[in-house]
């Protein structure tokens, strides 16, 4: 087995659950994959530019206050790649939730990841995610483009 697919087998069904959790309101098995060592970046698509494990936590929160009901999530793989130390994945996100108590609806974002390996684990250290949508999750989620 390559070290790419290792990484895919072991890791991603990880961040899967986590990602399930948090668009249940959970930040916590998400906040559990991510590395307290910076940096650590999320530039989110609701408008997220933060660095440091305070503020990306606070993030969490903030975003898992706002989804409930998850009926799907799921994390489709274009490109990935594993190093020593780091490793990367590109893809698309695939949520069907509840935003801000509204309606289960389905949407998709597109997603950038870099992991970095830490005492034999991986951890996420960035997060990059857009929407494809016309309608933006900023708009869905009633923050700023840019604000905090």
């Amino acid at each position: 087995m390559t070290a790419v697919q290792e990484f895919l087998d072991t890791f991603i069904p990880r961040q899967e659950e986590a990602d399930r959790a948090l668009h249940n309101g959970d930040p916590k098995p998400r906040m559990d994959l991510w590395s307290r060592e910076d940096p650590v970046t999320v530039l989110g698509a609701a408008g997220v530019d933060v660095s440091g494990w305070k503020d990306v936590s606070e993030t969490f929160d903030w975003v898992a206050s706002r989804f409930s009901n998850c009926e799907s999530f799921r994390l489709e793989i274009v490109a990935a790649g594993v190093s020593e130390d780091l490793a990367y994945t590109l893809g698309y996100e695939h949520t069907s939730a509840s935003m801000e108590g509204g309606p289960v609806r389905p949407y998709r974002l597109r997603v950038t990841h870099a992991y970095r390996r830490e005492d034999g684990e991986w951890k996420i250290v960035h997060r990059h995610g857009d929407g494809l949508e016309t309608e933006s999750i900023a708009a869905i989620l009633g923050r700023a483009e840019g604000a905090e």
